[in-house]
């Protein structure tokens, strides 16, 4: 059996599960509603209780709502930051935290962190496996835009090759991210450090034209202004990789002597089974630290996935706090026509006619708040991912899909199983006390 349920299409599972968690609530409609037509009470009922009807809608479309606006965003923030990441195989730095260096130099988020010297860029660039070894050099910016240096091949890789522009080809010359709030022809000076400390006059008279724009990724560097790694030693009064006597060369080979230092260099292999090679031997080294961001990112969704737990933990409790809301609710609502229903019950109405207008309307209200709910859930997910995406830089989309959909069907079947309650407790109360309340 098990095997059967494995070899299902991941469509075809999430449809039983659905159809799974609706069969006690289309049971319990079959066995109540067979042979009645309890449907023109119900719509009289609905009607003539239109504002509280209304406000237990909303109240069971919030709870709803927050709890797929959650596990929606959760979803979407784990693709985004994969996303992101996806042209960075192997990052190489000096020893210290994978996770502060990944955040450096895959999110560009500013760290201090040591640096590689030239003899240990060397011997990266000049091994047979790499195919790429951009070294990345950060630490200014422009406007809240992180100004980075690497070289001409990485700007290629990174954009694909879809430029608008060129590339840079000498020293002073940048190619910006979508995001960056330039454009070709801008010129400008970067500021040292970034955010409110940043300096605006430490590299004054030295400026930067633009001469390429990349295309939107959806990731950080987006709003990255991309400069040779010539150009960020130079602005700092370092020495530029290259000898006095090779003039204005940009880009690799570069002279171990004056190499200033690269904070991390980002590599790429010739083959894919290369990188795990290339990361033994690089960190065997004693003096670097070789890591995939992918794996650094899986720990990191290990972590997630707890924070995803207590957060369906937190929406269960609040489901479960809904449904005694609802239920107490349905009670309350069901005493507002006590008396029209003690009437059909003395006019002879079977028994389960009466329980089938009670439990109908109940679940009409569950039916309209959960819609209702995925519309929210929809809602509050692309509000957060607006939020999420100005504040990283990193695109990320939410939408509902079918751990949502299979949330809210779950919330659905259940309360409406015990709505069976006060549909009991009606047909429990005499007759005459019913008709005299």
């Amino acid at each position: 059996m098990r095997d059967l349920w494995d070899s299902l299409p991941v469509l075809a599972q999430d449809i039983t599960i659905a159809i799974a968690l609706l069969l006690p609530l289309l049971l319990i409609g079959v066995l109540l509603l067979r042979g009645f037509r309890p449907f023109p009470l119900i719509r009289a009922l609905l009607w003539r209780f239109r504002w509280a009807n209304l406000l237990f809608v909303l109240l069971i479309a919030t709870s709803v709502g927050m709890g797929i606006g959650l596990i929606a965003q959760e979803r979407g923030l784990r693709v985004g930051t994969a996303r992101a990441a996806s042209k960075f195989d192997m990052v190489v730095s000096a020893p210290g935290s994978e996770l502060t260096m990944m955040m450096a130099a895959v999110y560009l988020q500013a760290s201090d962190v040591p640096l590689l010297d030239g003899a240990a860029y060397d011997l990266i660039a000049n091994h047979p496996q790499v195919k790429i070894a951009a070294p990345i050099a950060f630490g200014d910016s422009y406007n809240g835009a992180p100004v980075v240096g690497t070289i001409a091949d990485f700007v290629t890789y990174l954009s694909d090759g879809r430029i608008e522009g060129r590339l840079f080809r000498k020293s002073g010359e940048a190619v910006v991210g979508a995001a960056a709030g330039l454009k070709v022809g801008d010129s400008f000076t970067p500021q040292h450090g970034h955010g409110a400390s940043a300096d605006d006059e430490a590299h004054e008279g030295f400026e930067i034209e633009v001469v390429g724009l990349l295309p939107r990724t959806g990731s950080p560097w987006d709003r990255a202004v991309l400069i040779p790694v010539e150009t960020v030693w130079e602005v700092h009064g370092l020495a530029n990789g290259h000898a006095f006597d090779e003039g204005d060369r940009i880009g690799p080979p570069f002279d171990p002597s004056l190499f200033p230092g690269t904070p991390a260099v980002i590599v790429r292999a010739k083959e894919l089974w290369a990188n795990y090679a290339l990361r033994s031997e690089f960190t065997r080294k004693g003096e670097m630290m070789a890591f995939f961001p992918g794996t650094v990112l899986s720990n990191l969704y290990r972590v997630m996935g707890d924070v995803r737990q207590a957060m369906s933990v937190m929406s269960v409790v609040t489901q479960v706090l809904v449904a005694a809301s609802v239920l107490l609710g349905l009670f309350i609502l069901s005493r507002l026509f006590q008396r029209q229903l003690a009437m059909l019950r003395a006019l002879g109405a079977p028994r389960r006619f009466v329980m089938a207008v009670v439990w109908g309307y109940g679940v009409a209200l569950l039916m309209a708040g959960t819609v209702l709910g995925l519309v929210f859930g929809l809602g509050a997910a692309s509000v957060l991912s607006q939020v999420v995406t100005a504040r990283t830089d990193i695109l990320v989309t939410a939408g509902i899909g079918w751990p949502e959909i299979t949330l809210a069907l779950a919330f659905l079947s259940a309360t409406s199983v015990l709505s069976l309650i006060p549909a009991v407790i009606v047909l429990a109360r005499p007759i005459v006390e019913s008709l005299r309340a």
